[in-house]
């Protein structure tokens, strides 16, 4: 940044000081010479007239001034160039009257002008003087600063200075605004997967620095919670799969060892369940990738009764209250998996009855599933859509459900931009809200699709 800045900069700067020395020579030269021709021409006025019986006066604060004949001859002269030889030989060619010279060093008189000066001379020729032809001459001393070269090397050096402050400034300003990024860089250099607790440090300069390392902060929150719960997902799996793993094993010795219908009957139970977990497993590795979903048109109260009659007999009946023409868009089967799942914790918890409604609210569609148990405690409340969580903690991890169910009807939901929260009142109320969709029917209706890999019958069998 310092070598751009110093480079950009030190062209620009030079450039104008050049310019600007040379203007300001050309604009003091030509300033003299209209001194001296306003003089020459006041000088033609007189000689007109009559001639000088003595030295000629000072025109216009001009003091060097000389009529001088077609031979060369000073006919007058000021009191400064008094018994001086003419200050220029110089005339105007063809069709000129006036003639500018600038004489310098021994072309001046030495007893009119020191030695090393130079004078702007401008001439202008007479036909009808007193004197006859000759050619009045009107000179300017110009200043030493003209042609010293303290003026170039005060500019050009006022410019590098100029220059060699703004390369500090620059080099300085920036090291310290790129200082906290260099601290956030070691800071994130020191942090790896087995301790993601660090954070860089957050300068108080309420700037963008301060707002990366804030967002670097909340990503790396972000990562190390995920990684967390990455952590506890594989030892909750782990020992989620073990228990049934187990136990098929014991039986399926106790089966070989015996020869027992019941053992035999068990075992196949146990690979039943930990086929489920798997299938569950494999459903939250795809919606944790955060796959498309898919846009179809759904009649809402139509799958629920779909789902109803596909689970066939119960534990609980099941009762409805469906609005009718209630569409959103979104993944049919993984839907379907989203209110089996509610249907299966619901006739679990029940203690008699379960009832399902369909209603339109506004913008939303819902579906609340209600069942007579016990309820989930309000402090309990998010606590059940974390997986593998059971609030019943009597309850043996080899009857019943994987904890899986509910997590993933609510990553469902989120993937259709809904949501899935516990309603209040007695019992246990689950309430899904998914965006209805209010546009003519079949526009936009993607052609039919099969299942995609993985998708799997709400039952938990590949279809």
């Amino acid at each position: 940044m310092t070598v751009a800045t110093v480079t950009l900069f030190g062209v620009i700067l030079f450039a104008g000081v050049f310019v600007i020395s040379s203007l300001f020579l050309a604009q003091a030269r030509d300033d003299l010479q209209k001194r001296a021709e306003a003089a020459a021409r006041r000088l033609t006025v007189l000689i007109d007239r009559s001639r000088f019986t003595g030295r000629i006066p000072k025109l216009d604060d001009v003091r060097f001034l000389q009529v001088v004949d077609g031979a060369g001859r000073v006919v007058a002269a000021s009191a400064e160039l008094a018994g001086a030889p003419p200050l220029t030989r110089a005339r105007p060619g063809p069709g000129e009257s006036l003639v500018n010279e600038r004489v310098c060093g021994e072309e001046t008189p030495a007893d009119a002008v020191p030695p090393g000066t130079c004078m702007v001379v401008v001439g202008l020729f007479d036909q009808t003087s007193a004197y006859g032809p000759v050619m009045a001459y009107a000179a300017v001393r110009e200043p030493s600063e003209l042609r010293s070269p303290f003026l170039f090397v005060l500019l050009y050096g006022s410019a590098a200075l100029l220059l060699a402050l703004m390369a500090w400034g620059t080099w300085y300003g920036v090291g310290r605004v790129l200082a906290p990024v260099e601290r956030i860089r070691r800071g994130l250099e020191r942090i790896n997967a087995e301790d993601l607790s660090r954070r860089v440090e957050v300068p108080a300069t309420d700037d963008e620095v301060a707002e990366l390392a804030v967002t670097v902060n909340d990503t790396l929150e972000r990562l190390q919670n995920a990684v967390d719960r990455h952590r506890r997902f594989v030892s909750d799996a782990s020992h989620e799969l073990r228990s049934p793993i187990t136990a098929m094993t014991v039986r399926l010795e106790a089966g070989m060892a015996e020869r027992r219908d019941e053992d035999w009957a068990a075992a196949l139970g146990d690979a039943y369940r930990l086929s489920a977990i798997v299938q569950d497993l494999l459903m939250l590795a795809r919606l944790d990738a955060a796959p498309s979903v898919r846009n179809e048109r759904i009649d809402l109260g139509a799958l629920v009764g779909e789902e109803i009659s596909r689970r066939g007999e119960t534990r609980l009946p099941v009762t409805t209250s469906i609005q009718p023409g209630v569409i959103v868009r979104g993944h049919r089967l993984r839907l379907a998996r989203v209110l089996t799942n509610l249907l299966s914790n619901a006739d679990r918890y029940g203690d008699t009855r379960v009832h399902v409604t369909v209603r339109a609210a506004g913008e939303l569609a819902e579906v609340e599933v209600l069942d007579d148990g016990p309820g989930i405690p309000p402090d309990k409340r998010e606590q059940v859509f974390e997986r593998f969580t059971r609030l019943d903690a009597t309850r043996s991890r080899d009857t019943g459900g994987s904890g899986l169910g509910l997590a993933i009807a609510r990553d469902i939901a989120q993937a259709h931009g809904g949501t899935l929260l516990v309603g209040e009142g007695p019992g246990g109320r689950l309430i899904l809200r998914l965006l209805r969709d209010q546009s003519d029917p079949g526009v936009g209706d993607p052609p039919g699709e099969g299942p995609g890999v993985g998708d799997t019958d709400p039952k938990g069998s590949p279809r």
